[in-house]
């Protein structure tokens, strides 16, 4: 081998390592922060959640006292009221892994939003009038 085809490939060599060295690592959240953003979030959809099951609750007692039953779709827009929260937490959680407590955050908010904004839709699309049958 001649020196000119050594250095090249030492050059190629010393190039991905300087590439690989270069590259930031990314900072991982503690556990005991993950824990606590996913506590105090989880408070906020479990919330929700239970705002939702007394939706279906009060709903469904409406119903029996204007002597009518809550109509199918009516249990299906309660139903994914209540489980839209617990799906949504869910997914923050698992995008929210190993990355920063702030796009945790950010994550667990939006999906908050998210949540909020599904369920306006949902009771504005069918309205109460529409859930009882």
């Amino acid at each position: 081998m001649s020196a000119d085809e050594t250095s090249g490939a030492d050059r190629v060599t010393d190039a991905a390592d300087a590439t690989s060295a270069d590259v930031v690592p990314s900072r991982r959240t503690p556990f005991w922060l993950e824990l606590v953003l996913a506590i105090a979030f989880g408070l906020f959809y479990a919330y929700d959640a239970w705002e939702a099951v007394g939706n279906l609750v009060g709903l469904a007692g409406v119903a029996s006292a204007l002597g009518t039953t809550l109509s199918a779709t009516g249990w299906i827009v309660l139903i994914v009221a209540i489980l839209l929260p617990v799906a949504l937490f869910a997914v923050a959680f698992l995008i929210g892994r190993r990355r920063s407590a702030v796009v945790q955050a950010a994550l667990y908010v939006t999906g908050l939003a998210v949540s909020a904004v599904l369920y306006l839709d949902l009771l504005l699309m069918f309205g109460p009038g529409a859930l009882l049958a």
